[in-house]
């Protein structure tokens, strides 16, 4: 069995009090959920779904995550 780890963008939709997950480096992986601990266990779910449609050699190819950067921009 192997273990992969993935980075999530989480957001809280400011209307309907809903959290949304992206998963960068998987294209087409999001989920949606009314808390925190419902929305990581579907992100999961959503995960392996992706991963068993992928080959070994897709799943190398992924882009490695380095990291999220706040950008601060002064907007008139």
């Amino acid at each position: 069995m192997n273990h992969y780890q993935f980075s999530a963008q989480i957001e809280r939709d400011r209307e309907t009090g809903v959290y949304i997950a992206y998963v960068p480096a998987l294209p087409g992986v999001h989920t949606q959920a009314k808390s925190l601990p419902q929305l990581q266990i579907n992100i999961k779910e959503v995960i392996g779904l992706c991963l068993e449609e992928l080959s070994v050699e897709e799943i190398a190819a992924l882009p490695e995550f380095i990291g999220f950067q706040q950008i601060g921009y002064m907007y008139e």
